[in-house]
């Protein structure tokens, strides 16, 4: 595994195993060797008042245990049992695509990748549901 390279702005902020790493005034790269390390992004970070729709409630299970809040253990079933959940609304072919890695990602305990196949739904989401509201 060649690792997660990280490219962080000017005062970036980035959790990595539960410890807060702000990066200096210049930009730069991280290579994140340790394998299954937990990574998040505070940037991307979705708060609890913003888990108010379907992707993003998922979203946010896989956050808790990237943070370290939740055990991979105890988020597996609400993971899957979500994604499951979307693939029953997200029918077209990206957004199975895109299920079916966040699902696989889980399976291996690979969150941040989950995290990261599920929030390329939220665009779709966010139209779907903006095509609801008219």
């Amino acid at each position: 595994m060649s690792g997660l390279v990280l490219k962080l702005s000017p005062g970036e902020r980035v959790l990595i195993n539960g410890a807060v790493i702000e990066n200096g005034d210049r930009r730069s790269r991280l290579a994140i060797v340790t394998p299954n390390a937990h990574i998040l992004r505070l940037r991307d970070a979705i708060h609890p008042e913003q888990a108010n729709t379907p992707v993003r409630r998922v979203c946010y299970i896989a956050q808790l245990v990237l943070s370290g809040d939740v055990a991979p253990a105890d988020a597996r079933p609400q993971l899957l049992r979500g994604i499951e959940q979307l693939s029953q609304v997200l029918v077209d072919h990206d957004s199975r695509l895109q299920l079916s890695r966040a699902t696989e990602a889980v399976l291996d305990e690979a969150h941040y990748q989950a995290l990261k196949a599920l929030r390329a739904l939220l665009p779709r989401e966010a139209r779907l549901l903006a095509g609801a509201g008219q």
